[in-house]
């Protein structure tokens, strides 16, 4: 049996990267079978891969004369707000209806409220009615249980946010357990990592920081199947759905975490390497392999005297040096943020669409 798989795999793959290079980007009247396409092929089913966007792009050079592609999140996060925002109006005028996102903020973090607030501002922009349900520091796990009960019945409510982190005394996982299914915009209950994990089956919806990654991979023109990958960094909320995605896309994955020997030498022979671990800086040229691509995740503050706000916002990838090695990279600001805020508005439609029966 193994050697029969063995025989067919080489026309299995033949026959799917020459479907690949026939096809065509989404459109955005096809959002839920774009993200059929997302969770990546099921062989011997034809590969789909969008065709490389020219405005994906901008080109530096390095310091030996070598040019990288600087992945323009920005440009790819408006192209799918706008394909967004289309779609929403196409459903107002034919069933007088539009999504509902609501979200769930616990306590009082200047940093949760600076995430709220930027969505907040991208569902204004698209069109998409938004409920904010806050609740004090102190307030108690059942507490935080009747508001996510009172949205998952509320029929306005599409979508369902619950602004992590939360206060030590509340069980995160209990929280998101709870939170419907159907409406888990964020991708994390375990139904949907489940089906996002098994092979022939479809989660309602997929993580959107990961999400994000493979839309910049597929946008850019960057071949996945096939390829070695690498994601540095394990968590459930990013690490391990891109793994899980990436092996969707038959890659070939490995994963890095802080227990791992030689890291380096790992990620030095990947031809994609994905980082998120909160440590700046981390990944260095010399981790890369030459004409590698790079999505850095990471987010991070480094004290900056010489800026007013006194700290820059860094990667977890050392951009200076990565720039020289490898052939596409996503800066950091610039990069997955504003990519993963869209696919939240992404999330949010393809659910309304399923509860209103609107195609």
């Amino acid at each position: 049996m193994r050697g029969a798989w063995v025989t067919n795999w080489p026309s299995l793959r033949s026959k799917s990267l020459r479907s690949s290079s026939s096809s065509s980007s989404p459109s955005s009247s096809s959002s839920l079978s774009w993200n059929l396409k997302l969770l990546g092929p099921i062989l011997p089913d034809v590969w789909m891969m969008p065709r490389p966007n020219s405005n994906a792009f901008r080109s530096q050079s390095s310091a030996n004369g070598k040019t990288a592609n600087v992945i323009n999140g920005n440009s790819i996060a408006r192209a799918i707000r706008s394909g967004v925002a289309n779609e929403i109006c196409r459903m107002k005028e034919t069933i007088v209806k539009s999504p509902g996102l609501a979200i769930v903020l616990v306590g009082g973090r200047r940093d949760s409220r600076t995430f709220i607030r930027v969505k907040l501002k991208a569902c204004e922009e698209v069109g998409i009615t938004t409920y904010v349900e806050e609740l004090p520091e102190e307030c108690t796990e059942d507490e935080v249980l009747r508001v996510v009960s009172r949205l998952n019945n509320n029929p306005s409510v599409n979508g369902i946010i619950v602004q992590l982190p939360l206060p030590q005394h509340v069980d995160e996982e209990r929280i998101i357990n709870f939170v419907s299914p159907e409406k888990d915009v964020d991708g994390f209950h375990p139904l949907n990592m489940g089906n996002l994990a098994m092979k022939g089956r479809e989660p309602l919806f997929i993580p959107c920081a990961p999400k994000s990654c493979i839309e910049l991979l597929l946008r850019s023109g960057v071949e996945i199947m096939g390829k070695r990958a690498v994601v540095v960094g394990r968590s459930k909320i990013f690490g391990l759905p891109t793994s899980l995605l990436l092996q969707r896309h038959h890659a070939t994955v490995s994963t890095v975490h802080s227990f791992t020997k030689d890291p380096e030498h790992i990620t030095s022979e990947a031809d994609i390497v994905i980082a998120d671990v909160g440590i700046p800086n981390l990944i260095r040229g010399s981790w890369l392999k030459p004409g590698a691509a790079v999505v850095d995740m990471g987010t991070n503050q480094v004290q900056d005297p010489g800026i007013d706000r006194g700290f820059r916002i860094t990667g977890d990838v050392c951009y200076d040096e990565a720039i020289k090695v490898v052939s596409a990279i996503t800066p950091v600001p610039g990069g997955v943020g504003p990519v993963t805020n869209s696919m939240l508005l992404s999330n949010t439609l393809d659910s309304a669409k399923r509860a209103f029966g609107f195609i």
